[in-house]
């Protein structure tokens, strides 16, 4: 039989409607690969084998009546941000510990209306906060992918997946998933995609409900997938998107059949190409990567203008203003009295002070610190206000480029995947490798990043498509073009489950992962 962990979510769906095999045999496969290769990748802090078999067999019911809806049987890993009901939901932070919500999250909801199957929950950067998974109470999530050498063997170096999502973005880079859940608040889902060769999209601000995903920073937080294929994302997204009067800022506008889009071609779309982000620091490889998707789009029937962003370089600064606050804000509420961890104290102040100095990990202290320090008095004016100034002046350039241009092109990130330790020390170092994807949050757009390109060290490298409000079908289309002209990047070598591939139990076999929910 194919190896069920190899297909994208579309070859699976065709696959469950022509019968050649079952939610059950998929969704076991899955389970498999995760027993086999989660110890080594750490993808997943919560698998949930039992919830996905009966998830499962409730969808090969279904499918056996001809009553299948769009995402009927398809197994996804779910990010830990996600709030589950009776299933544990930590946002990777210890201060969570413990926590059972009693409620779905709106997009986890539609997801499971729809028929797709929960294989468990993924590791992230602690409360979203991170650009290489490494703030995680959970521990790394480690890239399925490897440099290669000058001598063309692959390098020991364990290499970050990106961050936050970097649990969704190594789980389905590896096959043990077919696509999962994400979020991203400054580029925490199109970082990661582009660091591990899969498709990740950020719809525009309103687009997907916030309700049940825990807050990072509510003006910028925002759901969407990563996937195998721009095909893969687009089912994706038609199903997580929806109005929601739960949550204020969703926008109650129709959710278009984005995967019909995909055959529409991009002949006469005009792609901008801004000339700020070419910045120090940015690779050679980037650069002659964006190049060539310039080349690839223009070969495709789009025409190449050159647009000026004149405020890009003030966004990085800005965002980390505006974001730590509205997280100093959020994260109040964790204090040890309602739910999750407790440090007792004599009164209730201590309390309060040791439950938040052992829950937080040190890069959310650090975030609350700059956030209570902006929003204080004698600064609130200096710092958040006039960020919130350069804001509008952001959204305001991209309104300008509207004018002139349907998307624009630009590099993902400005280096293909480091390894861990290259750049925790340095938070400076860490937070640049967000500086072409925070403009897209600052300005509420859609953003998304498509596989296009190999390192020389055989590494992934995205490109990043900016699309104007609520057009996430122009960047479909886009995209399309991009992976048709760049073809999908695999890993080649699954060194992650060979260790386990010897004891991992057959598809037809009843998985033994354990997790407590």
């Amino acid at each position: 039989m194919t190896d069920l962990t190899k297909l994208t979510l579309a070859a699976a769906r065709d696959g469950l409607a022509k019968k050649t095999f079952t939610a059950t045999e998929i969704t076991r496969a899955h389970l498999d690969a995760i027993e086999a290769g989660n110890a080594a990748l750490n993808a997943y802090v919560l698998p949930t084998p039992d919830h996905a078999l009966a998830q499962a067999k409730a969808s090969d019911e279904r499918i056996a009546k001809g009553t299948a809806r769009p995402l009927e049987g398809l197994p996804l890993g779910h990010k830990d941000l996600f709030a589950t009901r009776g299933i544990r939901t930590t946002a990777c932070s210890r201060i969570l510990d413990g926590f059972k919500p009693t409620y779905e999250s709106t997009v986890g909801q539609n997801l499971w209306d729809a028929g797709a199957v929960m294989l468990g929950k993924l590791n992230n950067d602690e409360f979203a906060m991170g650009s290489s998974n490494e703030t995680s109470c959970f521990g790394n999530v480690v890239s399925p992918w490897r440099r290669t050498g000058k001598d063309g063997k692959p390098s020991t170096d364990k290499l970050v997946p990106g961050g936050s999502s970097g649990g969704s973005s190594a789980a389905v880079a590896a096959g043990l998933c077919l696509a999962a859940t994400a979020t991203d608040t400054g580029g925490s889902i199109r970082q990661p995609a582009a660091l591990t060769g899969t498709v990740g999209i950020k719809p525009t601000y309103g687009r997907c409900s916030r309700w049940g995903i825990v807050a990072f920073a509510s003006s910028l937080d925002q759901a969407g997938p990563i996937a195998k294929t721009v095909r893969d994302a687009a089912m994706m997204l038609k199903v997580m998107a929806s109005h929601d009067p739960k949550d204020s800022t969703s926008v109650n506008a129709p959710v278009p059949d984005y995967e019909a889009a995909l055959s529409k071609g991009i002949k006469g779309l005009k792609v901008g190409v801004p000339k700020e982000y070419r910045v120090d620091g940015m690779s050679k490889e980037a650069e002659d990567l964006w190049q060539t998707g310039i080349a690839w789009l223009k070969a495709a029937g789009a025409t190449i203008h050159e647009i000026s962003l004149p405020h890009t370089k003030y966004a990085l600064p800005a965002y980390y203003i505006v974001a730590p606050a509205e997280c100093s804000s959020n994260l109040a509420r964790y204090d040890g009295v309602r739910y999750g961890l407790r440090v007792p104290g004599k009164d209730v102040t201590e309390t309060y002070e040791n439950t938040r100095a052992s829950g937080f990990g040190k890069e959310v202290r650090r975030r609350i610190l700059i956030g209570t320090y902006v929003l204080s008095a004698g600064y609130y004016d200096a710092y958040y206000l006039k960020a919130q100034k350069v804001r509008t002046l952001i959204k305001q350039d991209f309104d300008n480029a509207w004018r002139k241009v349907d998307v624009v092109l630009t590099p993902t990130t400005p280096n293909p995947a480091f390894a861990f330790g290259e750049k925790s020390g340095d938070p400076l170092a860490m937070y640049l490798e967000d500086i072409f994807t925070v403009t897209v949050n600052m300005a509420g757009l859609p953003g998304i990043s498509v596989p296009a390109g190999l390192s020389s060290q055989g590494t992934p490298l995205g490109l990043q498509l900016i699309g104007k409000p609520f057009d996430e079908e122009t960047l479909f289309r886009a995209g399309q073009a991009i992976e048709d002209a760049a073809g999908r990047f695999t890993v080649a070598d699954p060194w992650w489950s060979q260790t386990l591939a010897a004891t991992a139990p057959s598809s037809n076999s009843k998985p033994k992962l354990k997790g407590k929910r």
